[in-house]
C-alpha cells in the first residue's frame, strides 16, 4: 500500500529538522565543555595556590625549598645518614610550622584548603634509602575520599624528583559553597540562552523551508553558469599550455642553435691558432737544426739548444691535444678516472712561471694531501680550468688599470697624495689562487682572483654565449677577444661531467668561482 500524503509530509519535514537538530547538540556540548573546562579551572587554581605556599612560606630563615635543597648537597656528598639528621629535624619543623596555622585556625582560613597529610620523599643514588619525613593533621578526614585531592611539587625545581612534596588537601566548604552558586548562576544564563537560540532556530528553519524551492531553482542556474565558465577556463588553460609547450621548444631549439653557434666559433678559432702558431714554430725549428749541424759548439750550448728544441716539440704536441679538444663535441667526451688534485697541479706547474713573469701575478696552489678522484675528460677538463685562469689573470690586469687611472685622476687627491696612490697602484699585485678540496661526496675545484669583480647583473649573465665585457679591454687582443665563449664554453663541459658551479663576486672585490664534482671510488 503506497503511503499516503500526510505521511510523506511528515517525513519530508523530519528530514528538514536534521540541522536544527544538530545545532542543539552543539550548543549542548559546548556547555558541557564549559562546565568541565570551569572545575578544571578551579582546580588548576588551588594548586596553583598551593604550589606558591609550598614555594614561598617563610617561617624562620628559609623557605622550605631552600632548606631542601642544603639537605640534597649534603645528603649527595660522603656523609653518613646521622650527619643529615639536623637538616632533616630542621626541615620537619619547618613542616610543622607551615601547616599546623591550616589545622588550628582552619575557621579563620576560609578561602584556604584544608591540609590533611605533607609527605617528603627523597631519591637519591647515594642514598637510596632515606626514609620520607611525614606531617599528619589528625583532622578527620571526608568519608567520601574522592573529595580529597593530591598534589605532587618536585622542591628543587621543575622535572628535578630527587625531592618530591606530597600534599592531600580538600577544598574548604566556604569556598566551594561559593563555587557552587556561582555555577548555578551560571548554569541558568546557559539555559536561558539556549533556550533564546533554539525559538530562533526554529522560525529560522521555518523560513528556509518556505525558501528551499527558490534556492534550489537559483542553486541549478547557478552551477550551470559555473559548468559553463569552468569549460571556458578550461579551454583558455588548454590554449595557455599549447603556447607554453611552442614556446618552451623553440627555446630548446635556440639553445641547441646557440651550442652549434659555439662549437662552430671555436672551431674556427682552433683553426686560426693552429695557423699562426705553426707558422710560428717553422722558422725557430729550422735555425735549431742548422745550429745542432755546425761544428765548434761546446757542451752547454749544445745541450742548451738540444733542450729548447725539446721544448718546442713539447709545445708542439700540447698545440695538437688543444686543437683535438676544441674541434670536438664537449657531448662527446672522453669519460675516465681522473684525480682532480694532479691535474690542476699539471696547470699550475705549466702557468706559474709565465704568470709571474709576464702577468706580474702571484699564482698560488692549495691541496691537501690525498687525490680526489673523478670522472672526466682530461683535454675538455684541462681547458675548463684553464679558461678559469685566463679570466682571473684579465680580471686582475682590469683591477690594476683601474687603480692606476684612479689614482691618476682622483678629483679631491692632492698632489702628495696623488704620488702616494699612484705608487700604491703600482705596487699592486694580482693573485690567483687553485684550491682543492673535499666536501662530503663531492671533490671542490675553487678559483679565486683578487680582480676587478662583476656587478650582479653581469654575475647572472656571464655563462650566457657570446655575453662579454671584454670587447675594449682584454689584455690580448685576436680575432677571439671579447666573443664571450669562455665561460660558456666551461658550462657545457661542466654540464658533462655532472658538475655544478657557483660563481661569488662583488666589483672592484674580485671573483670566486667553486665547481662542485661527484666523487668516484
Amino acid at each position: 500500500m503506497p503511503p499516503s500524503g500526510s505521511y510523506k509530509k511528515f517525513w519530508r519535514y523530519l528530514r528538514g529538522l536534521w540541522a536544527p537538530a544538530l545545532l542543539w547538540i552543539l550548543f549542548v556540548a559546548l556547555l558541557i565543555d564549559a562546565w568541565q573546562s570551569r572545575i578544571q579551572g578551579d582546580d588548576e587554581f588551588g594548586k596553583a595556590a598551593l604550589r606558591e605556599w609550598i614555594e614561598e612560606a617563610r617561617v624562620f630563615r628559609s623557605t622550605l625549598p631552600e632548606l631542601v635543597r642544603s639537605y640534597l648537597a649534603v645528603a649527595g656528598s660522603e656523609k653518613d645518614l646521622p650527619e643529615l639528621l639536623p637538616l632533616r629535624e630542621e626541615i620537619q619543623v619547618q613542616l610543622n610550622s607551615m601547616a599546623d596555622p591550616t589545622k588550628i585556625l582552619g575557621g579563620q582560613l576560609p578561602l584556604f584548603p584544608a591540609i590533611y597529610r605533607l609527605e617528603l620523599e627523597f631519591s637519591l643514588d647515594r642514598n637510596p634509602s632515606l626514609p620520607p619525613i611525614i606531617w599528619e593533621s589528625g583532622i578527620p578526614r571526608p568519608r567520601q575520599n574522592r573529595q580529597v585531592s593530591a598534589l605532587e611539587h618536585p622542591l628543587p625545581g621543575p622535572g628535578d624528583s630527587r625531592a618530591l612534596v606530597r600534599v592531600e588537601y580538600q577544598l574548604h566548604a566556604y569556598n566551594k559553597r561559593q563555587r557552587d552558586e556561582q555555577t548555578a548562576t551560571t548554569r541558568l544564563r546557559w539555559v536561558l540562552g539556549l533556550a533564546a537560540v533554539a525559538t530562533a532556530l526554529a522560525f529560522l528553519w521555518i523560513y528556509l523551508v518556505q525558501r528551499r524551492e527558490q534556492e534550489r531553482a537559483e542553486k541549478r542556474r547557478k552551477d550551470q553558469l559555473q559548468i559553463d565558465q569552468a569549460r571556458r577556463q578550461q579551454e583558455e588553460a588548454e590554449r595557455k599550455l599549447l603556447e607554453q609547450r611552442l614556446a618552451t621548444q623553440a627555446a630548446e631549439q635556440q639553445a641547441l642553435e646557440l651550442k652549434s653557434q659555439l662549437y662552430a666559433s671555436i672551431g674556427i678559432m682552433a683553426g686560426s691558432y693552429a695557423h699562426n702558431i705553426k707558422n710560428l714554430l717553422v722558422r725557430p725549428n729550422d735555425l735549431l737544426r742548422r745550429c745542432l749541424e755546425e761544428n765548434g759548439l761546446t757542451h752547454d750550448q749544445d745541450h742548451m739548444l738540444r733542450e729548447v728544441r725539446l721544448t718546442l716539440g713539447t709545445v708542439t704536441k700540447r698545440l695538437q691535444e688543444i686543437l683535438q679538444t676544441v674541434r670536438r663535441d664537449p657531448s662527446r667526451s672522453e669519460m675516465t678516472r681522473i684525480d682532480l688534485v694532479a691535474a690542476v697541479d699539471d696547470i699550475y706547474r705549466n702557468w706559474q712561471d709565465l704568470a709571474r713573469e709576464k702577468w706580474k701575478l702571484t699564482l698560488t696552489r692549495e691541496s691537501g694531501p690525498d687525490p680526489l678522484w673523478i670522472e672526466g675528460d682530461v683535454s675538455h677538463l684541462q681547458q675548463a680550468i684553464e679558461n678559469l685562469l685566463f679570466n682571473a689573470r684579465d680580471a686582475t690586469f682590469e683591477m690594476r688599470n683601474y687603480l692606476r687611472e684612479e689614482a691618476r685622476h682622483g678629483e679631491k687627491a692632492e698632489a702628495r697624495n696623488r704620488r702616494q696612490a699612484l705608487i700604491s697602484a703600482a705596487a699592486w699585485t694580482g693573485a690567483v689562487i687553485l684550491r682543492t678540496i673535499k666536501d662530503g661526496n663531492e671533490a671542490i675545484l675553487e678559483v679565486r682572483d683578487n680582480g676587478i669583480g662583476m656587478a650582479e647583473d653581469v654575475r647572472r649573465r656571464c655563462t650566457e654565449t657570446h655575453f662579454s665585457t671584454k670587447r675594449n679591454n682584454a689584455i690580448y687582443e685576436g680575432n677571439s677577444t671579447g666573443m664571450g665563449l669562455g665561460l660558456s664554453f666551461v658550462s657545457v663541459i661542466l654540464e658533462h661531467h655532472q658538475a655544478k658551479m657557483e660563481i661569488e663576486s662583488e666589483p672592484r672585490a674580485g671573483a670566486l668561482f667553486r665547481i662542485r664534482f661527484p666523487l668516484v671510488h
